[in-house]
């Protein structure tokens, strides 16, 4: 099988400090951290091992997206609200995109590349819906009533 690997962060630096989400698959192990200092959250990690089955649905999650067609360079730069990125090898093919942080698909229309970014706001859409399915299911997170 081909190398696989996919991370994607997002995140800024504001009143509350540094605040992030990141995940990254690479051969069989998902890790993920998120840190908000909001209201004195602290710093969230979780790491798991997940199947070659889910490896594979993650894997056609990226290819069928298309996302590897791709160019940021027409992208929002990142800015005082922040930045994401997402990186992704699959076989021989490898690219590292950087954007601003999008809030909505109205940025996204607005944006000089609303095609190329739709495709990287929907495919991030997708993996994170996957990653926090797996959480859930791994670690069954429950708030803290304060």
């Amino acid at each position: 099988m081909s190398e696989f690997y996919v991370r994607y962060y997002t995140g800024h630096k504001g009143r509350h400090g540094h605040e992030f989400l990141e995940f990254e698959y690479d051969r069989g192990r998902l890790r993920y951290a998120n840190n908000s200092n909001y209201r004195n959250d602290s710093l969230i990690r979780k790491e798991m091992w997940i199947s070659p089955l889910m490896t594979d649905q993650l894997r056609s999650i990226v290819e069928s997206s298309e996302i590897l067609k791709e160019d940021d360079t027409t992208w929002p730069k990142r800015n005082a609200n922040g930045r994401q990125e997402l990186e992704i090898r699959l076989g021989k093919e490898h690219i590292s995109f950087e954007t601003a942080k999008l809030g909505s698909l109205i940025e996204v229309q607005d944006s000089e590349d609303p095609e190329g970014l739709r495709v990287m706001y929907y495919l991030v859409q997708d993996l994170k819906c996957l990653v926090f399915s797996l959480i859930s299911m791994h670690f069954k997170i429950k708030p803290i009533s304060v």
